[in-house]
């Protein structure tokens, strides 16, 4: 198979040690058709140095950090392939990981996203992400999370795929637009998936696509910033994306997930993410375009509901 130009872009913030074995990672991959573009969001970064003189390899440096959608953004912007390939610079693709990649996504020409099989750095034995899942109540979790891999070795359509190792098609973000930069971090990729779903593209899962992650390694995996972002993404996500019959059921769930945080572990910081989410939320009105994901998980009892909230 001849394989087209690809550009993998990475976004880093204060994280050489990390960035560095991500890209020795790549230069092990089997398929080597690809630049990379390296975002750094954050000028005193010592990164910078590190990356001097690496081939294929542009930087962009930012003045202070713009947040994932942003600098991902970035990269894409300054490419033109018809492949663009994401990684988080906690995320180190096995050899075969953008091989699998492009043979799954060349298969048809529908397929807008391509989500790899995401396992903990430490436990590679144990699933991080097969894709993203959804449901009608607009929770949303990485599939399979803390599942043996060997759950995971089919191959499937589902909702979307985790932006910490994935690869997009540039027709389909020409079509629907890149990440939504006002989210920062986090969910950025769940929007973008639903959106992606309206408007016919579907993201199929390749169990071959093997990354270990770190996870959280920037703001760490429960830290009050995380979940306050988390929590008010949501609410623009669901402005942007929910067709308005959904909004009682959304609304039951998503305030029972407050309340549980509230009473079961003392925790504001869900309450004051969606605060913030609802005083900005006339912004995102004017791009709404709603409608029901295709993909959908099956909708369960709000009492066995608590493991998947999260945030």
């Amino acid at each position: 198979m001849k394989v087209p130009k690809i550009t993998l872009v990475i976004p880093t913030w204060n994280g050489k040690d990390r960035l560095l074995r991500c890209l020795d990672a790549l230069s092990w991959q089997v398929c080597q058709n690809f630049t990379i573009i390296v975002i750094i969001n954050n000028i005193r970064d010592s990164a910078i140095n590190a990356l001097k003189n690496k081939p294929r390899l542009q930087v962009i440096v930012n003045t202070k950090n713009l947040g994932f959608a942003a600098a991902v953004n970035q990269g894409i912007r300054a490419s033109n392939s018809p492949y663009i390939g994401v990684l988080n610079d906690d995320a180190f693709p096995d050899p075969g990981w953008l091989e699998a990649l492009i043979s799954a996504m060349e298969r048809d020409s529908r397929i807008g996203v391509c989500a790899s099989l995401m396992v903990f750095a430490h436990q590679p034995d144990v699933i991080q992400s097969a894709g993203i899942a959804i449901d009608r109540a607009a929770i949303a979790w990485d599939r399979l999370r803390g599942r043996p891999v060997n759950e995971a070795v089919e191959e499937c359509e589902v909702f979307g795929a985790s932006a910490g190792a994935a690869l997009y098609r540039r027709a389909m973000l020409e079509e629907i637009g890149l990440f939504d930069e006002r989210f920062f971090a986090y969910l950025e990729d769940v929007d973008l998936a639903w959106r992606a779903q309206i408007a016919g593209w579907r993201c199929q899962y390749v169990p071959q696509a093997v990354v270990r992650h770190l996870t959280s390694a920037s703001f760490g995996e429960n830290s009050p910033l995380k979940k306050q972002l988390k929590a008010r993404n949501k609410v623009w996500m669901v402005i942007k994306n929910a067709p308005a019959s959904d909004f009682p059921l959304i609304l039951f769930y998503d305030w029972a997930a407050v309340l549980y945080a509230l009473v079961k572990n003392r925790d504001a910081n869900p309450l004051k993410g969606r605060l913030q989410g609802l005083k900005k939320a006339h912004h995102f009105l004017k791009d709404r375009k709603p409608g029901r994901p295709r993909v959908l998980e099956p909708l369960v009892a709000p009492w066995q509901v608590p493991r998947r909230w999260g945030e």
